[in-house]
């Protein structure tokens, strides 16, 4: 379907209390335009989408804040706010299920047109080991210029992205939080340095502070945006585990780097390479199974 929409006034529904991805998606079947919606009662709402009149009050009287439309603009200057008909969307992203509809960024958002891309995750809790294994894993496709996608979470996400920063590699970390409210509180210096030199994302408007529930929810994004995920470490029960998942749902290549049995931070690596992840020792094995986006992005 084309849309023809104003920019402003679609970020600007998904702004409104109970205007989910769903909603959105059904609502601009209807109004491609986003001009009924502006007009309608909340009765007419509630009928033609089947939410509780209400929720279509609140939603619609957040729609006519123009104090809400206002921020938007002030946000506007300050970050970049990508909407999923703009040039900028990321194409990977673009192809799974219940894309972000709305994803703001700071830094370089060139990095979201830049392929091949690999997501890299894992505990928050790594061994001793972990950062060799890392460093082993990644540091080639690093200098290689691959993007590395991570969630700047503690532990395996915010050394990778401190490894890619180090060698002037290309990265990009997505936040269960808006920018206003970075998570954990002890990255904020790293968030600093991600801006000037990689790229945050999230698809949070900034003064969104962290909840338990975003999490889960932004791992779609950190799958979504490479063609394959490295697990360095994991637990068999554990977040890590959940963005794997997300991974295969979405058609993604499983990497795993095995680990010792007796440690249960490699538990996790070692059931998904069980079940089908590839198996990795080194760079090299990556290279091998995506050798034509290799050669083509590194000639």
């Amino acid at each position: 379907m084309n849309y023809h929409f104003n920019r402003l006034d679609f970020i600007h529904l998904c702004r409104c209390r109970y205007a989910t991805r769903s909603f959105i998606r059904k609502w601009v079947r209807v109004d491609p335009d986003l001009k009924k919606i502006y007009q309608i009662s909340s009765s007419e709402l509630s009928q033609i989408i089947r939410i509780p009149q209400k929720k279509a009050q609140l939603l619609l009287k957040d729609l006519h804040n123009l104090q809400r439309k206002q921020k938007i603009l002030e946000e506007s200057r300050a970050f970049h706010i990508i909407t999923i008909v703009d040039e900028y969307y990321p194409v990977m992203l673009n192809t799974i299920k219940d894309a972000p509809l709305v994803l703001y960024g700071a830094g370089n958002v060139d990095l979201l047109t830049k392929q091949p891309a690999l997501s890299v995750i894992g505990t928050r809790n790594p061994s001793k080991e972990a950062f060799e294994k890392l460093a082993l894993a990644i540091t080639p496709i690093i200098d290689s210029k691959w993007v590395i996608v991570s969630g700047m979470a503690r532990g395996v996400d915010s050394m990778a992205h401190r490894l890619t920063l180090q060698r002037q590699g290309n990265t990009i970390a997505v936040l269960g939080s808006g920018f206003h409210s970075v998570y954990p509180r002890e990255h904020q210096k790293l968030y600093q340095e991600m801006v000037k030199k990689g790229l945050v994302l999230s698809e949070y408007p900034p003064d969104t502070p962290p909840q338990k529930y975003h999490f889960p929810e932004r791992n779609r994004i950190i799958s979504g945006l490479a063609m394959g995920t490295l697990v360095i470490e994991a637990m068999k029960k554990s977040g890590t585990m959940i963005t794997v998942d997300q991974a295969l749902d979405q058609g993604r290549d499983v990497f795993a780097v095995p680990g010792n049995p007796l440690i249960k931070q490699c538990t996790g690596c070692n059931e998904i390479i069980q079940n089908g992840a590839k198996l990795i020792q080194s760079a090299e094995d990556i290279y091998t199974e995506w050798n034509y986006y290799f050669q083509k992005f590194n000639k």
